[in-house]
């Protein structure tokens, strides 16, 4: 048939047709599955192995085709309904997660078994991702013990209120529906007062373990001596491991060690293997038949996959641990019936498995980071496996190895990331031995034996030493533009030739295709125009500018308390995404829904220009009459006055009225006004000011409050467009339906950024909108309408 045989294609097909309904933006009906699956069923009788590879492909595509979609028929039909949107509602039900506490709160998944909304019962959803949060602008963290003593497996009867599962969507931003949509959560909701304990159930019973683990083990240690590593290196608890960690694991390329990942699982199997294989010859030397029934060889290598499979699963079982499950299970199979698939085929066979049980994963970036590590070993090995020889070269094999991988994932974590670590190799070459043979070692011994605990943190320190040295240059992480689709395959293709231990030829191809990827750069403005980008933050503001060659940033997002700020989880990561380093940043006042990403701003642009309403954020104020031209765009600020601040520099009037409005006009007059919380009576004074001013496009003041957008301001500037920048289902009902009444009557196109995502407008094409989420629209995302989030957002509590 060919080298991949009936396995690889079938493998192949599964994989494709998976990948081809991810794609779609709407369902099609059951019937509409149905037929694939049941004609791909009716040849399977058949002696398939004398088909071309081309019909396998194409029966096993249109089998995974209509499962996936058969699974996502089932999965929207579990969504929360718009009539339950933001009403408070009883639910019984088992908690099915491990807790995920912290100083503000915590978190987890429910397993509803009944609802009811005002006596009466109703539907929701199976699975329900449940909240309790302190506001980001609270007085103080929530104590540990005011929250709810929430166990794994327990039953409780919780007052909720209920939304629909929503995400932010920027540019290259992640998609938290798709991972709500994975994990089968149909809504979410914050816990109300009232919640009441009903008793312990037999469910749940590995959650319930691998919660009791994690908290014994935090209990033990100290803060701030890495119990979270160590609770996540145990049983997967990632969400322990604090985000400052995150941040430097990530900066030196070592995140991958810092939870069960194939590499400890495998160990694991290998160390099983081991004591089975001396038990089992030591008890064959008492009981000979044993070995004549039952080879030493067989049962270690059944008893090894065996541990490695619980070890998985008390890890949480994700996509790592199932390929590498998945991987041990295909190989004891071939070699105990004698059989010899190529690389390829197990490599494809394992991945339409890991496929067959979770479709989503084809668009997880572990997924790939996982899969395409081990297919780069696999193709990179060159029969080094079989070189003799002693120590120092099975040293250079691993050095040989790591560099390997480490090259041939650059240009993934690039795309995915858009950085890469440069320390990550060195970092790896002393992290990968001594967490796996030392820290992960005793950490699972620490089971039995907690003092063992104490020295798996004592272990970690100096590691955690040596990270922070590496990660303190400026040079540790590279960062540049994420690349589209065509060039980003052509730079993974290429790192991967450059690394095949092919013809040299095969590699100078791989070098001319990576360093070619390298060339591209992200397209900018022509000259005399402008191009606004509105950043889907939630409740704040940021909104990004850029010229031909500069660029300024506008507020900086809001603070989230413990959970980060959107600087540093939206603003930051997108810009650099984009290839956009801002030249100016102008806070226009100092609420934290604008000023909350500030910190992580400043800290990646250090040598941007600041400037504020607020002389405790920048110490060069905005003023009206401050101007100045970049790329034949002028920009000019046209509130507040130089009488609205007082001797000491600090505004005369609150907050909102001080707000920086920025006016950016392109070389043909049309313009953008930025406007921040400006209120009513600052609107009048400048529309009354310059009421002739042109403005096509309008960032709709206090994300569309009350106390702005006057009719004044509308007819004096009557805008084309205007952009909301609000939270979905925000507690202020922003906007407003009055608000929202004017524009409408002005005939002013209105967008807003729950139902739109990042909103892009250009200079040059002023009547057209660009929304993120409706370009990157798929069936699992939440249909959203800006008349859902009003009922929603006015829902009685």
């Amino acid at each position: 048939m060919s080298v991949l045989g009936a396995p690889g294609w079938l493998a192949l097909g599964w994989v494709l047709g998976t990948a081809l309904q991810l794609q779609q933006v709407q369902l099609w009906s059951l019937p509409a599955y149905g037929v694939p699956v049941l004609a791909a069923l009716l040849f399977a009788g058949w002696r398939y192995r004398s088909w071309p590879g081309g019909v396998l492909v194409a029966l096993a595509g249109a089998l995974a085709f209509g499962a996936a979609g058969w699974r996502s028929l089932e999965r929207s039909a579990d969504r929360l309904a718009p009539a339950l949107w933001g009403q408070e509602v009883q639910l019984v039900g088992v908690v099915a997660s491990l807790p995920v506490r912290g100083p503000q709160g915590m978190r987890f998944v429910l397993a509803v078994e009944s609802a009811q909304m005002r006596g009466e019962p109703v539907r929701v959803p199976q699975r329900v991702a449940l909240s309790l949060w302190q506001p980001a602008h609270g007085a103080a963290s929530l104590e540990p013990e005011r929250l709810p003593a929430v166990t794994a497996g327990d039953r409780w009867q919780m007052p909720v209120r209920l939304r629909p599962v929503h995400g932010l969507s920027n540019p290259h931003g992640g998609d938290r529906e798709l991972h709500a949509w994975s994990e089968a959560v149909g809504a979410q909701g914050s816990l109300r007062p009232g919640a009441r304990w009903l008793e312990a159930t037999g469910r749940y019973p590995l959650e319930r373990w691998r919660q009791s683990l994690s908290d014994r083990l935090q209990y033990r240690l100290a803060p701030g001596s890495h119990g979270g590593v160590l609770a996540a290196l145990a049983v997967g608890d990632q969400d322990a491991i604090a985000e400052a960690d995150w941040a430097l694991f990530r900066r030196t390329g070592v995140a991958h060690l810092m939870a069960i990942s194939g590499l400890h699982i495998t160990l694991f199997a290998w160390l099983t293997v081991a004591v089975i294989q001396r038990w089992w010859r030591w008890a064959g030397r008492l009981w000979p038949a044993l070995l004549l029934r039952a080879p030493a060889s067989r049962v270690a290598a059944v008893g090894g996959w065996g541990a490695a499979t619980a070890y998985a699963l008390a890890a949480g079982w994700g996509v790592p641990a199932q390929r590498t499950v998945l991987m041990l299970a295909l190989a004891l199979w071939l070699r105990q019936g004698a059989r010899r698939w190529l690389g390829p085929v197990q490599w494809l066979v394992v991945l339409a498995a890991v496929l067959c049980r979770e479709p989503w994963a084809w668009l997880q970036a572990g997924f790939w980071l996982s899969f395409v590590a081990v297919g780069v070993l696999m193709a990179s090995d060159g029969g080094s496996a079989r070189e003799a020889g002693g120590r120092w070269r099975v040293v250079l094999r691993l050095l040989r190895e790591q560099l390997t991988i480490t090259l041939a994932l650059a240009p993934l974590s690039l795309w995915l990331f858009g950085e890469t670590s440069l320390v990550g190799l060195l970092a790896n070459l002393v992290a990968i031995p001594w967490v796996s043979f030392v820290v992960t070692p005793l950490t699972l011994m620490g089971g039995p034996i907690p003092v063992l605990w104490d020295g798996a943190a004592m272990a970690m320190d100096p590691l955690h030493a040596l990270l922070q040295w590496l990660s303190a240059s400026d040079m540790a992480v590279w960062s540049r533009p994420a690349w589209p689709l065509p060039w980003a395959l052509a730079a993974m293709a290429g790192g991967g030739l450059a690394v095949w231990p092919g013809p040299p030829l095969w590699r100078c191809a791989g070098g001319l295709m990576l360093a070619w990827a390298f060339t591209w750069s992200p397209d900018r403005p022509p000259p005399g125009h402008f191009r606004l980008l509105a950043l889907d933050v939630g409740q704040g503001s940021a909104v990004l500018v850029q010229t031909r060659t500069h660029a300024l940033l506008h507020d900086t997002g809001p603070a989230w308390g413990a959970a980060g700020d959107a600087g540093a989880r939206v603003v930051v990561p997108t810009l650099r995404a984009l290839g956009v380093a801002p030249d100016r940043v102008m806070v226009s006042h100092r609420d934290t829904d604008h000023a909350g990403g500030r910190a992580a701003v400043q800290a990646a642009w250090p040598l941007a220009q600041w400037s504020s309403s607020d002389p405790a954020l920048a110490p060069r104020r905005c003023q009206r009459g401050q101007a100045w031209q970049w790329d034949g765009v002028r920009f000019e600020v046209l509130s507040p006055l130089a009488e609205d601040y007082g001797d000491d520099g600090r505004g005369r009037w609150p907050a909102n009225a001080m707000s920086c409005v920025l006016r950016v006009q392109a070389a043909d007059g049309t313009a953008a006004v930025l406007t921040g919380d400006v209120d009513a009576p600052r609107e009048t004074r400048m529309a009354l000011s310059e009421p002739q001013l042109r403005v096509d496009l309008l960032m709709v003041p206090h994300h569309g409050s009350r106390s702005s957008s006057s009719p004044v301001l509308l007819n004096a500037w009557r805008p084309s467009v205007a952009i909301v920048q609000a939270g979905f289902m925000n507690r202020f009902g922003h906007p407003a339906p009055d608000v929202v009444e004017r524009y409408r009557e002005r005939s002013v196109r209105l967008v807003d950024t729950p139902s739109c995502g990042a909103v892009s407008w250009r200079s040059q094409v002023p009547g057209a909108v660009g929304c993120e989420r409706l370009q990157r629209l798929r069936h699992w995302h939440v249909p959203v309408s800006p008349a859902a989030q009003r009922q929603g957002s006015a829902s009685p509590s």
